[in-house]
């Protein structure tokens, strides 16, 4: 068995353009103006948003395919509201005006900004990237329910109660795993969550 620690989903910003040409834009999926990153517990999703600013026209892709269009639009500012992952996520792009011809992008996500989303995920669920014979497996904890999610599937977990705290099992391929949570002793710091793969413990991911 192979075992081997990959970072963990990055966090993107609030903000980010698309860095190219307006000719590769087109050719990516035409006239694309915005791209954020969302990681869920099912998995990361690409957001790319294009914007006629001539046309009005709007699409948005998600993860390369279109979710979303309106070819024609009169008016060039508002929003658009798509839906994000298994569980449905609301997401809603913003298109203001900041002067003339020129326009901001912003995403919120479950009625949030972006950032404050991102902020949200990090206290309340955890997440792992390890390589298991060969496959990468993204494995998301959700601490307020103890749901566990791995590539995307939600798994079948069976909890206990032990000593120090709670055990959470499910199986990754054919191997066991198991989320430990315990009281570090710290009110500050609460409750930790270790990975065990096959009884051996998985490095905390990186920040």
């Amino acid at each position: 068995m192979q075992l081997l620690l990959r970072q963990q989903d990055p966090v993107p910003s609030a903000f980010q353009l698309l860095r190219t040409s307006s000719a590769e834009s087109r050719m990516v999926c035409g006239d694309v103006v915005a791209v954020w990153e969302v990681a869920l517990s099912d998995g990361v999703y690409r957001i790319e948003f294009a914007h006629g600013t001539t046309t009005g026209k709007r699409v948005v892709y998600v993860n390369g395919t279109e979710v979303l269009r309106k070819d024609w639009m009169f008016k060039l500012v508002g929003k658009e509201t798509f839906m994000l992952g298994r569980a449905d996520t609301k997401a809603t792009i913003n298109i203001e005006a900041i002067s003339g011809f020129t326009y901001e992008y912003s995403l919120n996500v479950d009625g949030k900004s972006l950032q404050k989303f991102i902020d949200n995920r990090a206290k309340t669920t955890k997440t792992w990237v390890v390589q298991v014979d060969g496959t990468d497996y993204r494995v998301v904890l959700e601490k307020d329910t103890m749901d566990v999610w791995c590539n995307g599937q939600k798994m079948d977990t069976t909890g206990e109660f032990v000593d120090d705290g709670t055990e959470t099992h499910f199986l990754v391929g054919e191997h066991d795993c198991c989320i430990k949570a315990m009281s570090c002793g710290k009110k500050k710091n609460g409750i930790v969550h270790c990975l065990l793969l096959d009884g051996e413990k998985v490095p905390a991911p990186t920040q």
